[in-house]
């Protein structure tokens, strides 16, 4: 089937084809038809008056969905000019609106690029760069840092909302049709950040959106039509968008969007909205346990963790409260959601699991062979899904010899169960968060009183890790450590700031001048 995008950006911005990783379809429910859009499909089946989606005071069933999708695609379509293959820039907290106007985009040939309400102005700035999206929808509370493009607000009474009602009628009858969209066009752009700090765009299909709920979700999560999911990841990680909206649209379930809560919050809800579906990091199941509110999970059906390692003793601790048997899985931007998992008496606490059905997963030398069980290597994976990056940044790195490279040492035991040893770059994994060490250095030397600094990871118990900065500061500057933090939270999502600040007289470098991170490790490691 030809390409329906009219706008070719992405399509032309596709590496190579020699270098993407080989790519399989061996389940007969991956085999899509040629001609797909993945927003319909997702909206195809339950009936309107089934509950769909509750978040920030509204409560929407099915059928209050698909009017509102397709009034927003209707939008975009009509009064805002969107031609299919132009990109809508994303920005909002979990809530049903952005639900409805990401499946609107996609409706419209659009292609999402959901960002973090998080983010500052110079990282949006550095996401339109790379995307070049046409226009802006975003939550009225959250226009004020974006990037200069068109701007729609959306929920209250803001711009978005009041035009999608004055299309209602025109939606009800009919009128606006979803764009047939090919089943390999583009349907989103997922940011994810380097090493070195530049944000990379990675290029999922219509297929793909599909194709990661007909694995991981239909089966190792395996949710249920009766099923109410929720959790804490935002829509714009593709953790977030999978479990809290494609799978359980997916499945004809209800999902409830909670924005920014805390970990005792999260197990009140689960209680109260009556989830029998939960996705959250495991610093979030550690927490709930620790705050003695572990009895308000006992009505999940399923518990899934992801993000960031789930060590032993949280599956126990929460197995030894609750009887639940949490999920563990690994995932990544590349390749859109969860790859490795296993569930209920598959599960081997401490080990990541098995590969999912439809996905194979190896571990490889340094030169893509792989290695003998019980040999740490690096996690390599294929499925029907793989890393496509925007402009090609860096995609013979991820993909080598047809595989995809995760950037994970792990290493398989004989029955085929991979276990996590750590990350094989320097990014840093915090309370489910990829945090890259060089971003948060060229924050920090934005300073006017640091003169070098060197950012990496400090195993933690918690978290995982913490974001750790060795600095060295100009002659006569003060050492305040929070003044530093501050700094970092204004110029940079306030994630990503270091939790430990260390002065030091200088940093290892070599005689290139490249800093010797691997001695800055060694010394977090030792603290």
């Amino acid at each position: 089937m030809a390409s329906a995008h009219v706008d070719p950006f992405c399509r032309d911005h596709l590496p190579p084809r020699e270098q993407w990783p080989q790519l399989l379809f061996d389940l007969p429910e991956l085999q899509y038809p040629a001609q797909l859009n993945a927003a319909q499909a997702l909206l195809t089946g339950p009936p309107d008056d089934r509950p769909c989606v509750r978040g920030s005071g509204e409560e929407w069933s099915y059928g209050d969905l698909r009017r509102r999708a397709h009034q927003v695609a209707a939008v975009l379509a009509g009064d805002l000019g969107l031609v299919p293959g132009n990109r809508v820039l994303l920005r909002g907290p979990n809530e049903p609106w952005l639900v409805a106007c990401w499946l609107g985009v996609l409706l419209a040939g659009g292609v999402a690029v959901a960002t973090m309400p998080m983010l500052r102005r110079a990282e949006l700035e550095a996401i339109a760069e790379l995307a070049r999206p046409s226009l802006a929808l975003a939550h009225h509370g959250f226009t004020g840092e974006l990037p200069d493009l068109p701007v729609v607000a959306y929920a209250g009474d803001a711009e978005l909302t009041g035009r999608c009602a004055a299309t209602d009628g025109a939606t009800k009858d009919g009128t606006f049709r979803p764009v047939p969209t090919a089943s390999d066009d583009v349907a989103l752009l997922a940011f994810t950040s380097g090493t070195t700090g530049r944000p990379k765009a990675t290029m999922h299909f219509h297929r793909d959106v599909l194709a990661i709920a007909d694995t991981f979700s239909r089966h190792v999560v395996r949710i249920e039509p009766s099923d109410v999911v929720s959790g804490t990841p935002p829509i714009a990680f593709t953790f977030g968008l999978g479990g809290l909206v494609v799978f359980p649209l997916r499945a004809g379930a209800s999902t409830v969007l909670l924005d920014r809560v805390t970990p005792p919050q999260l197990a009140d809800a689960v209680a109260e909205h009556g989830v029998t579906v939960l996705f959250t990091a495991p610093t979030a199941y550690r927490a709930i346990v620790g705050a003695g509110k572990a009895d308000r999970l006992r009505g999940l059906r399923r518990a899934v963790s992801a993000g960031e390692t789930l060590p032993a003793s949280v599956w126990h601790a929460v197995h030894d409260a609750t009887g639940l048997k949490i999920i563990d899985g690994i995932g990544s931007t590349e390749m859109l959601h969860v790859f490795v998992s296993a569930a209920d008496d598959d599960i081997r606490p401490g080990a990541t699991g098995r590969a999912v059905p439809g996905y194979r997963a190896a571990v490889l030398d340094d030169d893509g062979n792989p290695v003998p069980d019980g040999t740490p290597g690096h996690l390599a994976v294929q499925g029907p899904t793989g890393c496509r990056y925007l402009h090609g940044d860096r995609q013979q790195v991820y993909v080598r010899h047809g595989w995809n490279h995760t950037g994970d040492t792990y290493v398989r035991d004989g029955d085929g169960y991979f276990t996590y040893l750590a990350r094989s770059d320097d990014m840093i994994v915090s309370s489910g968060y990829n945090i890259s060490g060089p971003e948060v250095e060229q924050a920090l030397l934005a300073h006017p009183d640091v003169v070098d600094c060197g950012v990496v990871a400090t195993p933690d118990a918690e978290r995982g890790a913490l974001v750790t900065a060795y600095v060295v500061l100009r002659d006569g500057a003060e050492r305040d450590a929070a003044a530093l933090q501050d700094f970092v939270k204004q110029t940079i999502a306030p994630y990503k700031y270091p939790r430990i600040v260390e002065f030091v007289p200088d940093l290892p470098r070599t005689s290139t001048g490249k800093l010797q991170r691997f001695v800055l490790r060694d010394r977090a490691a030792g603290r």
